[in-house]
């Protein structure tokens, strides 16, 4: 087999890892009783049928040699190169990665193996060969093993193989996954396959004669194929679209496979003349592939017969992309065209796989990114300029602004969505023209991820919003430990690097910015660091509470996430105020009448003493209650009433007390107590409200 597509001197090659590798594993056996070196045979001929590279058939041949036998890594490498080394070890590294621990280790698990396959894509070409012929021969495993092994192949290999173009790779990998994970569904289905088949046999053969006839009279070369369903897919489509079998069997498939990309469009033509085409269930991917690089049109009919046909039609060219996928790059090197797409395609995805990577926060994060990126069911949409961006479907107008850019997304403010004013959640259509309006002021908003569905919009907001929590975090806990220190007289500019130093060795702090935002982040009191700083200062430090408090810390509403405001009480400007430092939060702001001021009395330590800024940004939600006559019209007489006082709603309730009066609830948005003052007055003046007050939960 290698000498029909390797030459002479890179078959010897390859003969030498084999010795090599038979020697290394000599002994060994597999739970079969097979002499071990069987399977690493095995692997390299799968690999060997995609016609791969011989690098990748020497790795696949030791791809055991490392983890299983006495053989380091340097003695490959002094052996056979750098190369092959370096091939052997990345897939020794996943030999033994499990998905079906705990979950951080699962993730960490699988992190490892995406980045193993950003370094280079033929390390995970050889786990699937690997994986595939450890599917072929799984019956000899105890049930639970085959269980485990069956559900991560169908989670995490098989849509690593989809992602990858490696279609036939893919299909037997779920068939084989589906069979081993529900052997009896599995068997059942098999057994309708084979009668259906039987009985579809007839239909199907005049169906094929009819085309190629129709394609004969247009003058047109091609060969018709009936596709046949696999069992995984016919389970999936029974399932998830709650189908009877009898009604998945009831759609025939068919694949016209042409020479040139003109006459795919021909055919095109030809078929829809020959039988009536099914509104909307038309799509090109050949003018827009999918993300795998796959190529095809896809277009269904309703045969005489009245049973639905489903036709793709392709090039040669794009037949061999499809079934290989980015194993077309080995397979057809002669033909440079023929993979570029698929090539071209897998890169993109790695390179975005990086990305997510530098972003995530940890590895359940990043598991969560990829594992939505695995499983894309496509929409294609334009830039202004008539580019094509691929984007999941259910993708808003935000996950678009990712795709162009990671700038564009931090700054988006609003879509033009076919020449037309759109929000930033609108959910984005096939064939639609976005163009993302910006504000070099703007930055994400946190409730995005509420509704974006990329991987790429996910990450890069969680980076985007760390990174900002950090920055206010250090702001926040620097005037904290101001303002500590400003109590004895201090300040942070007068202290000197020995004394400074000292500090960050005792709290086991890398760095003033890391000691600033654990301040900030309420994971450590400025009055205790405080308290470290002056020992080194003065002999004596005094405990006084009060004097330790100092000048209150003055609230601006622009301290960001760190400062919050307690929704039991729901504080505003003007209101007497205390703060509550909460560990990972930052300060909490209460106000001074809250119950849970006095619950929280016995932890002095946590209090601080805050004040309003005289110039306070932002608005701030309150709740007010109203008992009302329960006429018609009065919602709408208090919210016109509220809108004229510039104050916005944010909720409302109504609740009937009796046939008389009913109670409204509003959540409002007001600047400070005085703009308050004047909404209660104006409402008092309305007939119908009988009773006003603020709420305090």
């Amino acid at each position: 087999m290698l000498d029909e597509y390797l030459e002479p001197e890179q078959v010897a090659e390859v003969y030498q890892a084999y010795l090599f590798g038979a020697e290394a594993h000599d002994g060994q056996h597999r739970l079969s009783g097979e002499p071990y070196i069987t399977h690493p045979i095995a692997v390299a001929r799968i690999l060997a049928e995609l016609r791969v590279d011989h690098l990748s058939i020497m790795a696949a041949i030791l791809h055991d040699v490392i983890e299983d036998t006495k053989v380091p890594k340097e003695m490959v490498e002094k052996r056979f190169g750098k190369h092959i080394a370096e091939l052997v070890d990345g897939v020794s590294k996943l030999t033994h990665i499990h998905f079906e621990n705990k979950a951080e280790a699962q993730a960490e698990n699988f992190r490892k193996m995406m980045l193993a396959m950003t370094r280079d894509i033929r390390v995970i070409l050889i786990k699937l060969a690997d994986r595939l012929h450890n599917m072929r021969t799984l019956g000899v495993m105890r049930p639970d093993k085959r269980r485990r092994i069956a559900r991560e192949t169908l989670d995490i290999y098989a849509p690593i193989a989809n992602r990858l173009g490696m279609n036939n790779v893919r299909l037997e990998l779920e068939d084989l996954g589906f069979s081993a994970l529900y052997p009896l569904r599995s068997k059942i289905l098999e057994e309708g396959l084979k009668k259906a088949r039987g009985n579809r046999k007839e239909i199907v053969g005049k169906m094929e004669e009819t085309i190629k006839s129709r394609l004969k009279q247009e003058g047109l070369v091609g060969r018709v194929i009936g596709r046949e369903k696999h069992l995984y897919s016919i389970y999936k489509k029974m399932r998830d679209k709650h189908l009877s079998f009898s009604e998945v069997m009831d759609v025939y498939a068919f694949r016209i496979i042409v020479d040139k990309v003109d006459a795919c469009y021909r055919v095109l033509g030809a078929i829809h003349n020959l039988y009536t085409p099914v509104p909307g269930r038309f799509k090109d991917y050949i003018a827009i592939p999918k993300a795998n690089g796959y190529q095809s049109l896809h277009t269904v009919l309703m045969s005489p017969y009245g049973v639905a046909i489903e036709v793709q039609i392709r090039t040669e060219d794009m037949h061999k992309v499809s079934e290989a996928g980015i194993a077309a790059h080995w397979m057809y090197k002669t033909n440079e065209g023929i993979s570029n797409n698929a090539q071209m395609r897998a890169r993109q995805w790695l390179h975005e796989l990086l990305e997510m990577q530098q972003n995530a926060g940890n590895s359940i994060e990043f598991l969560e990114h990829v594992k939505v990126d695995l499983f894309p069911d496509e929409v294609y949409v334009l830039t202004p300029h008539g580019e094509i961006k691929v984007l999941p479907r259910g993708a808003t107008a935000v996950d678009f602004a990712y795709a162009v850019h990671s700038d564009v997304g931090n700054q988006c403010v609003a879509a033009k969505i076919d020449r037309r004013l759109m929000p930033l959640r609108t959910v984005l259509l096939n064939g639609q023209t976005v163009e993302i309006v910006t504000s070099r002021g703007a930055q994400p908003n946190p409730a995005w991820l509420d509704f974006v569905t990329t991987a790429k919009a996910r990450s890069n907001i969680r980076a985007y919003l760390k990174n900002l929590h950090m920055e206010e975090a250090v702001l926040l806990g620097m005037r904290l430990l101001h303002k500590s220190l400003a109590a004895h007289g201090l300040s942070l500019d007068n202290l000197d690097d020995d004394q400074v130093n000292a500090m960050l060795t005792e709290f086991g702090f890398e760095s003033m910015e890391q000691m600033f935002s654990e301040i900030g982040f309420g994971n450590q009191m400025a009055m205790v660091v405080a308290r470290v700083l002056l020992a080194t200062e003065q002999d004596e430090v005094h405990d006084d509470q009060e004097k330790a408090q100092g000048t209150p810390l003055a609230i601006k509403g622009t301290e960001g996430t760190v400062v919050t405001y307690a929704k039991c009480c729901r504080p505003i400007p003007g209101d007497p105020i205390l703060g509550f430092v909460t560990s990972g939060r930052g300060i909490v702001i209460h106000t001074e009448d809250c119950k849970n001021v006095a619950e929280y009395r016995n932890r002095p330590e946590k209090w601080i003493d805050v004040k309003w800024e005289k110039e306070i940004e932002g608005e701030f939600p309150i709740d007010i209650r109203m008992l009302v006559q329960n006429l018609r019209g009065v919602l709408a007489r208090v919210a016109a009433s509220l809108s004229e006082m510039e104050a916005n709603i944010e909720n409302v309730t109504i609740e009937e007390r009796d046939g008389l009066h009913s109670t409204l609830s509003f959540t409002v948005s007001v600047k400070n107590r005085q703009h308050l003052a004047r909404i209660m007055r104006r409402l008092r003046k309305l007939e119908i409200v009988s009773r006003i007050h603020r709420l305090k939960r």
